[in-house]
């Protein structure tokens, strides 16, 4: 039986792990390790399976790209080439920071393709944010106040809190009983009218995001966030406000382990389309883990294997510097023995990195096939979140990277 995550440009020959027809050992032992090897074809089969999704339901839509995920030109690279300016097979950019913007501008995306939502925006944020005249969703009362000060008579967006979030785990929803850093509460929803009004700002765009990394258990969560959205169109459109656009944000997730699911797109779609169809509008969304994660692997060599008190340790050449995935968002991941792709799991084991971190652990109480050192181990899911976090904390290196073309 073949492993869950088998797919076309990651598979198995000869019990051996192969990625865009390469074995995957054989490109550590030529590149070296930590190596991270993306499968760009990957992205722009992530991009059109959720672009034929809301494409199914007859909804004005554009999907955008969180360029926080993975910032790399050879990935925007594949994003932008996806289609013309203006076209629903094209791909616009989420950015959240002016470095972000500039990145973008300068892979080729025009300023009205990319939508800015950041948080806590400075007078030196703006100074670029204004400069390049991209759309700007902002997240506060004084965030309106500063902005209007600088840009009146101009358009923005409000980044709602809608008080209910969904997310991978509780750590990663954006919004639920308590006060979050994120979004404009509806009870303030006239205060932000009122802010507008006095700089004489046009309010377009209502956003939100419910929380990162959520799966298909996940989508009650993020359709109950939705009639906030709605609700808060209602009253700004009553407010004299012309709102053209919801902006769903991000957060959907891809599967780590074969017990995970995948939110269904069509299902996705679908609750996008009863909540908002009606309102007759664009519909935006902005994922970053749902169009990259799967499109890299990352692989490093195992130096140490021993027992502790009756726990195996399974050492990495590499550390939380270059895959924070656990360490931060305490998201599970799959490893593969790259020599033993399908091999039966029959030890339970602590794969842990290089960083003088206790920390600083991949995985706990784990099950894999027998391991030794010396044996390159791929770690699945790297292709959104790992080199674009990556540090030399501890003077560790990052990790390289190659891009394959199927």
């Amino acid at each position: 039986m073949r492993p869950w995550w088998v797919r076309p440009g990651l598979d198995i020959e000869d019990g051996r792990l192969r990625v865009v027809g390469h074995d995957a050992e054989a490109l550590a032992r030529d590149h070296g390790t930590p190596l991270l090897v993306y499968d760009r074809a990957r992205f722009a089969e992530n991009a059109r399976a959720l672009q034929g999704a809301l494409a199914r339901t007859g909804l004005p839509f554009l999907v955008r790209f969180a360029l926080k995920a993975n910032p790399l030109p050879e990935v925007l690279e594949v994003f932008r080439g996806l289609g013309a300016p203006g076209t629903p097979e094209s791909v616009g950019i989420d950015a959240c920071s002016p470095g972000e913007v500039e990145r973008a501008v300068a892979c080729g995306w025009r300023p009205d393709e990319i939508s800015f939502t950041g948080t806590n925006v400075s007078e030196r944020d703006l100074d670029v944010l204004l400069g390049h005249r991209v759309h700007v969703n902002l997240d506060a009362i004084s965030q309106i106040e500063r902005y209007g000060r600088r840009a009146p008579r101009t358009a923005i967006g409000l980044r709602i809190d809608p008080g209910v979030g969904t997310g991978y785990n509780a750590h990663l929803e954006y919004t639920g009983d308590r006060p979050t850093k994120f979004g404009i509460a509806l009870d303030r929803l006239y205060d932000a009218i009122a802010a507008a009004a006095r700089h004489d700002l046009a309010i377009d765009t209502v956003h939100f995001h419910a929380g990162s990394g959520w799966l298909a258990d996940g989508l009650p969560g993020f359709e109950r966030a939705l009639p906030a959205a709605v609700e808060a169109v209602g009253r700004l459109r009553a407010a004299g406000h012309a709102i053209t656009e919801v902006n769903v944000g991000g957060g959907l997730g891809a599967p780590a382990r074969e017990d995970e699911r995948a939110v269904d797109l069509d299902a996705y779609a679908a609750v996008l389309a009863r909540h908002l169809g009606p309102l007759r509008l664009m519909v935006t969304c902005e994922p970053g883990d749902q169009l990259s994660k799967d499109a890299a692997i990352l692989l490093g060599e195992v130096v140490t294997v021993e027992r502790r008190r009756g726990v195996t340790f399974v050492g990495l050449d590499l550390g939380w510097n270059v895959n924070c995935q656990y360490f931060i968002y305490r998201f599970a991941q799959e490893l593969v023995v790259c020599r033993a792709a399908a091999a039966p799991r029959t030890e339970i084991v602590t794969v842990a990195g290089h960083i003088n971190e206790a920390g600083d652990v991949f995985a706990e109480d784990y099950p894999m096939p027998s391991v030794a050192e010396g044996d390159i181990v791929a770690t699945l899911n790297a292709g959104s979140y790992l080199q674009a976090m990556s540090s030399t904390h501890c003077l560790r290196p990052m990790a390289e990277a190659v891009f394959l073309d199927r």
